[in-house]
């Protein structure tokens, strides 16, 4: 762990919010409003750039980068674990693991391994809440494939919950990825699908706390 910055994607949100935290003081001092609105008003204000800060910082991490391992693709809580059938683009039975961020979890998206992107979707849909089962199938989201030279493949899924409302994702196909690589963040709630091939070990289980680019959660 590294030192803690502003996410990228957060910086209008918090420059904003400046802003009308002072234009609102400036209307507080104008109206002279008494002490209890400013007291009020100042604890709101500070509150909601407290959340900002937290939701949006963003922790330089370095990843062991070993390239048997397969890293978290984001902080959070695995929520499951399963086989499942991948549509897009392998069209092939894979394993998946799922992780469910919470608001108070960095809400970055790390590259889990590394490879070159050889597909991207993004598709819209509902907002379950970011947990649901159906939420890989309905929900808005955002689809990486990569391979590596050596033909190992994974996907990383990106998918909106209840209160998300952006899905950023900036690798496009061709982009070759390094592990633990920055490849996305999702805004305010939200859940990490990772594929891997049938052949990979799974080391986490349901339940269980994980830090993007830092836990190993596979290994080929």
């Amino acid at each position: 762990m590294g030192i803690i910055g502003l996410h990228r994607e957060g910086r209008s949100w918090f420059y904003a919010s400046l802003g009308i935290g002072l234009l609102v003081a400036l209307l507080l001092a104008t109206l002279r409003a008494p002490a209890w609105v400013w007291v009020g008003t100042s604890l709101l204000w500070l509150g909601w750039m407290g959340f900002l800060l937290l939701f949006f910082r963003a922790p330089h991490r370095l990843c062991p980068n070993q390239t048997h391992h397969i890293y978290a693709p984001c902080d959070g809580k695995v929520v499951e674990v399963k086989r499942t059938f991948e549509p897009k683009y392998f069209h092939a039975e894979m394993l998946q693991i799922s992780i469910f961020m919470a608001p108070w979890d960095v809400h970055i998206n790390w590259a889990p391994a590394a490879g070159k992107v050889c597909f991207y979707h993004h598709s819209p849909g509902t907002y379950l809440v970011a947990w649901h089962p159906k939420a890989s199938l309905l929900n808005e989201q955002s689809f990486l494939a990569v391979r590596d030279s050596a033909e190992r493949y994974y996907a990383v899924r990106q998918i909106a919950g209840i209160f998300a409302r952006r899905i950023a994702t900036y690798p496009t196909e061709g982009t070759k990825l390094q592990a633990g690589e920055e490849i996305g963040f999702i805004r305010f709630g939200s859940r990490v699908d990772l594929l891997l091939p049938l052949s990979a070990r799974i080391l986490v289980v349901p339940g269980q706390k994980v830090r993007g680019c830092i836990t190993v959660i596979a290994e080929w």
